[in-house]
Formats: C-alpha cells, structure tokens, sequence
C-alpha cells in the first residue's frame, strides 16, 4: 500500500490516473499511424483487440461468424440456380417395402420382370441376374424353365470342336440385347444403355429416382433447346436424354389382370429393379427381426446376471490397515 501511495502521488502516478480510456493517433497521408508517426503493425492491433472488454469481443465474435455463415448460404443458393444444374430432385415416394419390417411386393416384382422383357430388355441388360434367382421369388421353377427355354444360348463345343446352340437353361444369365458396348451404342446414336442389374443403388434415389425419370417426360420449357434425337427430362442430369419415353398408359397387359397404367408400370419395374439390386431384402429383415426378439428375451437375462455376480464387488468395502 505504501508503494502504491508514492506512485499515486508522484507525478507518473497522476499522469496515468489522468490519461483517457481512448488515445486517438493523428492520421497521416499514408494511413494509420502512431502518435510517434510510426505505422501501426499487426501485433500492436491484435493487442488493441485483446484489451476489449469481454462483452465487445463476444459481439465482434457473433458478428464474423454470422457474417460468414450469410455469405456460404449466399454462395451456396447461388450455386443451387445455376442454368447448368436445374434438374429437378426425385421426391419420395410411400414405396410398400420402405419400412423397417416392411417385405418386397412379390406379385409387384413378378409384373416388373414382365415390364422388362416386353419393355426395357429391348435396351438395357441385366447381366448379373440369372433365371434361377426367379426361382421362389416371382415364380415357380416349371415357370422359369419355360422362360429360360424361350431363349437360344450359343454353347460348346461340341465333341466335333463346333458350336452350337441350345434353349437355355435355368442356369443361364439373361440375354444380352447387343453383342459388345460398341453395337449398343451404334444402335443408340452413341448413348450406351446402362445395365439394370444395380441401377437402383448405382443412381442417388434409388427407386424414386428410377420412378421419376419413367414417369417425368415433358415438353421443354420456354427458352430450352433440345438437340435433335433427344428428349426433355428435368429428372435426368442435364435435362436431355436420348431414351425415348419407353412407358405409357397400356404399354402391355398385365398377365393378373392389373390395369398397366403409366405409374403402376413403373412402379412394378421399380420393385422388380429393387429386388434385382438387393435380393436378400426381405432375408436382411428377416434376421434383423429375428436378432430383435431375441435380444428382448437375453438383454434382461445378461442384465441380471451382471447385477448378480458383481453385487458383491460392487457393494464390498475395502479397509486398509498398516501393519503395527
């Protein structure tokens, strides 16, 4: 206190209880300076902004970090309307086989494999999926050995050295619609029809993307030029495609008796590619619901027997006592 009194009343002291809050330096032509007309540097602003008080930098805080939030969100819509990216989002949609117990709609993936050979095998191939994985599925086995035997399957050879062809066979993968990726695209005007077998997991929305696309040709808006030879999509990127609208209304007859309109062909060929995709869906669920209920029945029965066998470590006590 004593030291304290000296430097209060000596004339330093008096100075520094004089000396204002705010000590503005005079500006000159080139721009902020010191009192000294020295330039102020980076550490001498930094030190100004570390003695605010705790209040102000808070505010300062908020503020940059609110100011860049605003500008990201701004580059970010801005991105969004670009001209080159208008394509439009697939919606989703109430698909039976969504839920967390729900199974695939096995009469809906009998008519999508119709919708295919009738409609889209003219195309695009499924070379990953043979006719015996129809087999329990869509249908019965003498039913998929006449469908298999529709076909010609060039095999051999033979013992003379020569091949030959043959009806196929249950074994046998779905025919091909083109010999090799070039005749595909010579016979598509350069466009190569992609395989089905994994379309819905290999696109961003599976099913609601595939269902959007089948269902969303349209006339082109006002202002938008279609190349010749393609179509207008707002679903496809880039908005032209060149496959032509392959579904409408009564494309084909259903062999149940279901009326073919346009969403519910491409609804059925939707399932039908869900299930081509993912074949053990109902079985993964199967066994989740299975592992569920079990679980309900051992998690109580574990849970006791922890609280059994560690009740007496968790309920000892423990006394040290020094050896006299």
């Amino acid at each position: 206190m004593a030291a304290l009194r000296v430097v209060v009343l000596s004339g330093t002291g008096r100075a520094l209880l004089c000396m204002p809050k705010t000590i503005k330096a005079p500006r000159s032509h080139q721009g902020c300076t010191l009192g000294d007309g020295g330039p102020i540097t980076d550490k001498q602003a930094s030190m100004s902004f570390a003695s605010l008080p705790r209040s102000k930098k808070v505010a300062l805080t908020a503020f940059g970090v609110l100011t860049t939030g605003a500008t990201g969100l701004a580059l970010m819509l801005q991105q969004s309307v670009k001209a080159s990216d208008l394509e439009l989002h697939p919606p989703n949609f109430p698909w039976t086989h969504n839920g967390m117990l729900s199974s695939l709609d096995h009469s809906s993936i009998r008519r999508g494999y119709q919708v295919y050979k009738q409609v889209c095998a003219a195309c695009h191939s499924m070379e990953y999926l043979a006719f015996r994985n129809l087999v329990g599925v869509s249908h019965t086995e003498s039913e998929v050995k006449a469908l298999a035997e529709e076909i010609e399957v060039v095999d051999g050879p033979d013992e003379s050295g020569e091949m030959f062809t043959r009806p196929g066979k249950l074994s046998d993968y779905f025919p091909k619609p083109y010999p090799n990726p070039e005749a595909a695209r010579a016979a598509n005007g350069g466009a190569l029809p992609p395989d089905l077998s994994y379309i819905v997991n290999a696109r961003h929305g599976g099913e609601d993307y595939v269902f959007s696309l089948l269902t969303g040709y349209c006339e082109p808006p006002a202002g938008v030029e279609v190349r010749e030879g393609l179509y207008y999509n707002p679903y496809f990127p880039g908005q032209s495609i060149g496959m032509a609208p392959p579904i409408y209304n009564e494309v084909l007859e259903f062999e149940d008796g279901t009326p073919a309109t346009m969403s519910q062909v491409a609804k059925d060929v939707c399932t039908f590619l869900r299930w081509a995709a993912e074949p053990e869906h109902d079985q993964r669920k199967r066994m989740g619901l299975k592992l569920l209920m079990g679980s309900a029945i051992l998690i109580p029965l574990v849970y006791y027997m922890k609280r059994h066998r560690w009740s007496v470590l968790k309920s000892r006590k423990i006394a040290y006592r020094p050896p006299k």
